[in-house]
C-alpha cells in the first residue's frame, strides 16, 4: 500500500511539474510576442518620422513653389492646406475600408506569426 501511495505523490508531482513548466512556457510565448510586436512598431515609428520630416519639407517647397507661380506665396499654402482638406475628408469616408480594416488584419497576422 505504501508502493502505491508513494507512485500517486510521484505522480501529482509530475503533474504539477508539467503544469508548471507548461505556464512557464506560455510566459515565455506571450513575451516573445509581445516583445517582436513592440519591436516592430517601434521600427514602423522611426521610419514614420523621417517620411514625416521629409514630407513636410516637401510640402513647405511645394507650396512656395505654387505661392511663386501664382504670384502670391501665402496663395500656394492655401492651395495645398485645401487638397490636403479634400484627402482628409476622402479618407474620413472610407476610413474603415482603407486604414482600420488593413491595420486590423495587420496586426492579427503579426500576432499569429510563429
Amino acid at each position: 500500500m505504501e508502493n502505491r501511495t508513494t507512485s500517486i505523490e510521484s505522480l501529482f508531482e509530475r503533474v504539477k511539474n508539467y503544469i508548471e513548466t507548461r505556464i512557464e512556457l506560455l510566459k515565455l510565448k506571450a513575451i516573445d510576442k509581445s516583445s517582436s510586436f513592440v519591436s516592430v512598431l517601434a521600427t514602423y515609428a522611426i521610419v514614420f518620422t523621417f517620411f514625416w520630416c521629409f514630407f513636410l519639407l516637401l510640402n513647405i517647397g511645394i507650396a512656395l513653389l505654387i505661392g511663386e507661380l501664382i504670384g502670391t506665396l501665402y496663395y500656394g499654402f492655401f492651395i495645398l492646406a485645401a487638397f490636403y482638406a479634400i484627402v482628409g475628408f476622402v479618407l474620413l469616408k472610407y476610413k474603415n475600408k482603407w486604414l482600420k480594416k488593413p491595420m486590423i488584419n495587420m496586426m492579427v497576422k503579426g500576432l499569429h506569426e510563429d
